[in-house]
């Protein structure tokens, strides 16, 4: 039987750990040839290339490069072509995620969350744009609900996966018809490495304001990316709230 990605490479930015491995891990299952993107995760980046090439052979590759570096991403393009010979989807998935309050921003932080959650995004889609549309692939972003729904002192992250929304949008327009360009808001997904995160409290209010009341998996995000790559033909510009329904509640 013909899986449904079968023939097709994805690139998957941030691919190492996490959401970005999950949705390597949907997507090979799903027949893909994947390209796993790092920045700092060699050990798991590499581990995770190996697990999925033991599945089948020759299947998956690994590409170190800073995001925020002009040249990475034609560079990490370039290498996805030349370990499989093509890119049929691109999926947008590497973030940086800290706090930022009003009078304790600078510019490194600004550089750094709006480069790696929309910058970066934008140019590695300019990069793999003649080869999706010669491919007529898609790109997925990851964005978040709190592109909509602002977290307190996250003001530059807010503002940042806010553009990555609009992007997404922009692109479908620029890269239609040829090319489809969608995006995943995860919610409460996992909870992220920061000491505030771990508090009990923290996680409570968080859930209680969430209706299916319960934390997501990251194959919640994957199964979604899944659909848009390979059964949603006819959607493009749209973006998916993935979050238990907590963007629908006060």
């Amino acid at each position: 039987m013909k899986l449904p990605l079968q023939n097709k490479t994805v690139l998957v930015t941030g691919g190492a750990r996490r959401v970005g491995a999950a949705i390597c891990r949907r997507l090979h299952a799903a027949g893909a040839n994947v390209m796993i993107h790092y920045r700092a995760s060699a050990t798991e980046a590499r581990a995770l290339a190996k697990a999925l090439n033991a599945a089948r052979a020759g299947s998956a590759a690994c590409v170190k490069g800073d995001l925020l570096h002009h040249e990475t991403p034609r560079a990490v393009v370039a290498a996805c072509l030349a370990e499989f010979g093509r890119l049929d989807v691109l999926v947008n998935n590497a973030s940086s995620f800290y706090a930022t309050p009003v009078g304790k921003m600078n510019e490194r932080a600004w550089s750094d969350l709006i480069g790696t959650n929309l910058k970066a995004p934008l140019f590695i889609a300019q990069a793999a744009a003649a080869e999706l549309k010669r491919r007529r692939g898609s790109i997925v972003n990851i964005v978040d609900i709190h592109a909509e729904l602002p977290l307190k002192d996250y003001v530059i992250y807010t503002i940042a996966k806010g553009g990555l929304a609009a992007l997404t949008r922009s692109l479908a327009r620029e890269l239609a018809p040829a090319v489809r360009v969608n995006g995943v808001s995860p919610g409460p997904i996992m909870w992220p490495d920061a000491d505030i995160w771990k508090s009990a409290q923290t996680r409570k209010n968080i859930l209680d304001r969430t209706p299916l009341k319960r934390v997501g998996e990251p194959d919640d995000i994957a199964r979604a990316v899944e659909f848009l790559i390979g059964s949603a033909p006819y959607v493009t510009g749209q973006i998916i709230a993935v979050d238990g329904g907590r963007s629908i509640a006060l």
